[in-house]
C-alpha cells in the first residue's frame, strides 16, 4: 500500500498529486503566466499531506517529471524531490514528461504527439502509439509545413504548442486536442506506481533532469 508523492513542474503548470497504490488521492495544481513554482510547490505538498491526514514519514517514494521542459521549472521540481528523498531516505522515481502529457488523451487508433513549447517555432516532441508506447524518441525540433507529413495515420497533438502548430502544420489527419495543454501530476500516478513495483529508482545523488537543450531563462 505505497504512498507516492508525484511532482510535475516542467511547464507553467505547478502540479502535485498524492497517490495510493497508483490511484490519485489528492491533487493540487495551478498554471499561471508567470512561473510560481518556487512559491507554490512546497505549499501544495504540505496542503496535500494535511488533507490526506498523512505525515512526510508515511511517504514511500517521490516521483518527479524528468523533462524535457522549462529549465527553471525542472530544477525546482527535481530539487524538491531529491531533498525529500534525502531527508526521508526513500527512493526517487523519474517519469517521462511527454509520456505524462500523452497519457491525458485516450484514442482507439492512430498516434499521439505531445509537444511542449521550446520558444519561437521550436517544440520538444515525441511520438506515442495508442498504448502510450514511445515509437519515436524525444527531440527538439523546429516546426515547418513538412513536419510529421510522412505520417498517414490519425495524429492527435496535445500540449501547449498546439495553437502555434496549427498555424504551420495542417493536414486532414491532424487533430489538435486543445483541452490538453500541460502535463499534470495527476497523470503520473499509474506510471510511477508501476516503476515503484519494479524497483526502477534513480540515484538521488546523481539524477539530473532531461533538459534536452542548453539553459535559457524561462
Amino acid at each position: 500500500m505505497p504512498y507516492i508523492l508525484n511532482i510535475e513542474t516542467s511547464t507553467k503548470n505547478c502540479s502535485v498529486a498524492l497517490a495510493k497504490d497508483g490511484e490519485a488521492v489528492v491533487c493540487k495544481e495551478i498554471a499561471e503566466m508567470g512561473y510560481s513554482h518556487a512559491e507554490k510547490l512546497h505549499v501544495f505538498i504540505e496542503e496535500i499531506l494535511s488533507e490526506a491526514n498523512l505525515q512526510f514519514s508515511d511517504l514511500n517514494a517521490i516521483a518527479v517529471s524528468q523533462g524535457p521542459g522549462s529549465y527553471t521549472g525542472l530544477r525546482i521540481g527535481v530539487s524538491a524531490a531529491k531533498g525529500l528523498c534525502y531527508a526521508l531516505d526513500i527512493p526517487l522515481i523519474a517519469v517521462d514528461t511527454l509520456e505524462v502529457l500523452a497519457s491525458q488523451i485516450s484514442i482507439e487508433e492512430g498516434l499521439i504527439i505531445p509537444m511542449i513549447d521550446a520558444r519561437r517555432m521550436e517544440v520538444y516532441s515525441a511520438i506515442f502509439d495508442k498504448n502510450y508506447q514511445k515509437i519515436r524518441d524525444t527531440k527538439a525540433e523546429i516546426l515547418t509545413q513538412e513536419s510529421f507529413s510522412e505520417l498517414n495515420q490519425m495524429i492527435y497533438f496535445v500540449g501547449d504548442s498546439s495553437q502555434k502548430a496549427k498555424t504551420i502544420i495542417q493536414k486532414e489527419n491532424f487533430i489538435f486536442a486543445e483541452n490538453v495543454i500541460y502535463p499534470s501530476a495527476n497523470q503520473m500516478t499509474k506510471k510511477s506506481y508501476t516503476l515503484f513495483t519494479k524497483n526502477l529508482f534513480e540515484d538521488v545523488a546523481y539524477f539530473e533532469p532531461f533538459y534536452l537543450k542548453d539553459f535559457m531563462v524561462s
